[in-house]
């Protein structure tokens, strides 16, 4: 049986699959649509210095700490999943933020990890392709195939 240690790490690692391609590359900092200081694989956080140009390598540990900070959140809110329930709903957490997971009054996938509804939980990720731009609800194509791949890795630890 795996340590907790190894499970995060596993988790993280998958989680890490997913967010790679989904987030793209970019070394200097951006606005993302919904609006929020972006850097590299996704990174946002007050850290983000506008303009700034990132290395890989600067990249590559930021991406490190915030999967498993990701994989720290499912595995708090939600303890003992199978890894890669854990690892789909982290690559969740590090895009959108913990309510996917976490936020039982609001979120039905929440709700659904939190009475052991695996299948259920899973099934909710592809609902939560939606970003508010300009104050409005939109589809994004990008969210729409990346909660794709998460719905399809979650569904593996559904036993």
């Amino acid at each position: 049986m795996a340590t907790p240690k190894q499970r995060a790490a596993a988790a993280a690692a998958l989680a890490t699959i997913i967010a790679v391609p989904a987030e793209g590359i970019r070394q200097i900092a951006y606005y993302d649509p919904p609006g929020i200081l972006t850097v590299c694989y996704g990174h946002t956080g007050a850290d983000v210095v506008a303009k700034r140009k990132y290395s890989m390598d600067e990249c590559r540990a930021l991406l490190t700490v915030d999967m498993q900070k990701a994989v720290d959140h499912v595995e708090r809110c939600v303890p003992g999943l199978p890894v890669p329930v854990l690892a789909a709903f982290a690559d969740a957490v590090f895009n959108l933020g913990p309510t996917i997971a976490c936020a039982r009054i609001s979120s039905t996938a929440a709700r659904m990890l939190y009475v052991g509804d695996l299948a259920g939980a899973c099934n909710q990720l592809p609902r939560w392709d939606k970003a508010r731009i300009l104050g409005v609800l939109v589809t994004l194509p990008g969210l729409t195939k990346r909660r794709a791949a998460e719905r399809e890795l979650c569904m593996t630890g559904v036993t």
